[in-house]
């Protein structure tokens, strides 16, 4: 297969072009009442994170909405909700502490993009606050903000993501009991694995 592949930042700019200036003034260091208010309504957020090594992770994070502190203009705190234990997350930010985090509102075209230092942290004041349906986190990641800044609708609209009449019709997707089966060759069969699921599963996927 032939491809023309993009070895340099100046082959990449002549093609692409450089940013206007009034996009490059959009970036901001710390967190607005703007920004404050998307994350108090945000109620998923994807957290990207790399190993020293440059192989990058990307995970998702959902609470309900205003769950995500925001400890002062600087600081966001996410709790660390228990899960399938491979912590690519959190192994990335022990050995390479930056993250990149993506702020989704439901309905909304637009997200909020932060960047900065990453940390974890086993206790700590708020931790109180990071409790939900009575469970205390074990584990937070705090993350100093270096980068924050509003992405535009783009891709939202291309691919029509809030627009229920172009979802596809989930009986035509694979159940997970389905995928699972396939992917971990579980001596289950796909019902018993489906119905595990449903009910809360002791695989941690």
């Amino acid at each position: 297969m032939g491809m023309t592949e993009i070895k340099t930042l100046d082959e990449l700019v002549e093609l692409t072009g450089e940013p206007l200036d009034q996009v490059r003034c959009k970036i901001q260091d710390r967190i607005d009442a703007h920004a404050r208010t998307l994350i108090a309504h945000s109620p998923f957020v994807l957290l990207a994170t790399a190993a020293p090594d440059g192989s990058c992770d990307v995970s998702p994070r959902g609470d309900p909405a205003g769950s995500v502190l925001v400890v002062d203009d600087r600081t966001l705190v996410l709790a660390d909700r228990p899960g399938n234990k491979l912590h690519d997350s959190l192994r990335n930010i022990v050995a390479n502490p930056h993250a990149g985090l993506l702020f989704v509102v439901p309905g909304m075209n637009e997200t909020l993009r932060v960047n900065g230092r990453a940390k974890l942290v086993s206790d700590a004041p708020f931790f109180e606050d990071l409790v939900v349906k009575g469970k205390r986190p074990k584990l937070a990641v705090v993350v100093e903000v270096e980068q924050l800044y509003m992405h535009c609708a783009k891709a939202f609209l291309r691919s029509s993501l809030w627009r229920p009449e172009t979802w596809p019709d989930r009986a035509t997707l694979p159940s997970m009991g389905t995928v699972l089966k396939g992917q971990m060759g579980l001596p289950q069969s796909v019902p018993e694995l489906d119905a595990m699921l449903e009910k809360g599963s002791q695989y941690q996927y």
